[in-house]
């Protein structure tokens, strides 16, 4: 099983471009995101800071961008073409300022999102969604060969709630596989109440090679967490009230909360804004 502890993340600054994304505060979205930043320090991250690109808008959200495990970098195809100079940035920096081996993707037709990859330290689940599809489950399959790599199916989500009336069912844009299940801890799962979320988790369960606990959270948008050194960061008590009780009864490690409201707009979740790994050899600043 590999480690769930880091010692370096790689994040990026956000844009005034970014307030095109929703109806955003933006100044509020950059203290939001210099919190995030700032207790990603406190747990002992070298946090490298990339400077904001007006030309990408969606520059923060790093996670996308690549998959680091082992030390190694595999360089994603974004499903949306939009992001393809972010992924130039982040490659960039990888190589040559951190020294990361790269594996790049050479099937033409692969797409892949890196907020639809899972490591649980034990196996990768892709979600094939929107942004991935199976020729980019495959990549990461040949990326990381020592770890076994299982496609599972990202359903768009439905909205309005159970509540439904079929005259007025309406499907919502797709969500990537870790907005619906995330890492809590070593060998624990989190995962949203919700329909989405609980189809995801039980083909999880049927194709793991390995038996994980899970911590079901009431509120989906609770369901992305980041477990980091031995800490769980969630979100904060005025945006998952609910699923915050069930943290502070079920987790019996350390736990910090952040504001998420704002970058929330935009789709990001606590992992979309870092790429984390572990190295031992001194990074410089950039």
């Amino acid at each position: 099983m590999a480690s769930l502890k880091f010692t370096h993340a790689v994040v990026c600054r956000i844009p005034l471009s970014f307030r095109t994304r929703g109806e955003i505060e933006l100044e509020e979205a950059k203290r939001q995101h210099e919190a995030y930043v700032r207790l990603l320090r406190e747990l002992g991250l070298d946090v490298i800071e990339l400077p904001p690109d007006e030309s990408l808008p969606e520059c923060v959200f790093v996670e996308d961008t690549a998959v680091v495990c082992n030390g190694i970098a595999l360089i994603t195809r974004p499903g949306a073409p939009t992001r393809v100079k972010e992924v130039e940035t982040i490659r960039a920096v990888l190589k040559k300022e951190l020294d990361l081996p790269i594996v790049e993707i050479s099937d033409e037709s692969a797409k892949l999102d890196g907020g639809d990859v899972l490591f649980t330290g034990r196996e990768f689940f892709v979600g094939l969604s929107e942004w991935t599809n199976e020729a980019g489950a495959r990549a990461v399959a040949a990326a990381f060969p020592e770890y076994p790599c299982t496609p599972v199916k990202v359903r768009p989500c439905i909205d309005p709630d159970e509540n439904f009336d079929l005259d007025t069912l309406q499907v919502t844009e797709s969500r990537h596989l870790k907005a619906l299940v995330s890492m809590a801890g070593p060998d624990v799962i989190c995962v949203g109440a919700g329909k989405a979320a609980q189809e995801v988790l039980k083909r999880i369960e049927r194709e793991a090679t390995f038996s994980y606990q899970t911590l079901t959270v009431p509120e989906d948008i609770a369901a992305n967490v980041l477990y980091v050194n031995g800490t769980l960061i969630h979100r904060s008590s005025d945006e998952i009230p609910e699923s915050t009780k069930v943290f502070a009864e079920k987790v019996d490690f350390a736990r910090r909360s952040l504001s998420m409201s704002e970058l929330a707009k935009a789709g990001s979740g606590l992992t979309s804004c870092c790429l984390l790994f572990r190295r031992t050899r001194h990074i410089r600043s950039l």
